[in-house]
């Protein structure tokens, strides 16, 4: 077995929905979470990319609050549970789609809010030359307090000619 590539993190920029005016209508506690990678030139497709992602320290997140950490879970779910097979490719409509109904779902999203989605992820979204959506896992991959997030939503988007990967996170508390 060949040795998985290694990224190189960049950074992590986080939208939360509640540094937002929404007037009369509801943040639900929503946010997402952005960790940018930098894509080693190694990584020769999708699968291999996932696989350097899957064993990357920051992919142990929880999204809890409690940041990453040396532990067995990502997101609400054991990690050993995630591979490269339960992301699905899908096209820049879908992965969108996925974004904004959730975004949009407690009713319209303020226009401050909406120009950083635009900026920072539907923008990415399009320019991305592949993107993989996290596929629904077993009930038995949920960690030891999972489930923790009423809607919880994870893309992965890979743009060659930038030579990034960007894991996008888009859950509620």
């Amino acid at each position: 077995m060949e040795p998985v590539p290694t990224l190189v993190h960049l950074d992590s920029p986080f939208i939360n929905f509640r540094d937002f005016d929404f007037g009369e209508g509801s943040h639900g506690y929503r946010w997402v979470d952005a960790k940018h990678f930098r894509l080693p030139s190694e990584v020769l497709d999708g699968r291999d990319a996932l696989a350097a992602l899957i064993s990357h320290p920051q992919f142990r997140d929880t999204y809890d609050g409690a940041g990453v950490h040396d532990w067995p879970r990502h997101g609400q779910w054991w990690l050993d549970r995630i591979t490269p097979d339960t992301y699905e490719a899908v096209d820049a409509a879908t992965a969108a789609d996925v974004i904004h109904s959730w975004a949009s779902q407690h009713g319209n999203v303020p226009e401050p809010l909406a120009s950083r989605l635009h900026q920072e992820i539907y923008i990415p979204i399009r320019k991305a030359t592949s993107r993989y959506l996290l596929g629904q896992l077993p009930e038995d991959a949920f960690h030891d307090y999972g489930p923790i997030h009423i809607d919880y939503h994870e893309l992965v988007l890979i743009d060659r000619p930038a030579a990034t990967l960007t894991l996008l996170v888009a859950a509620d508390d």
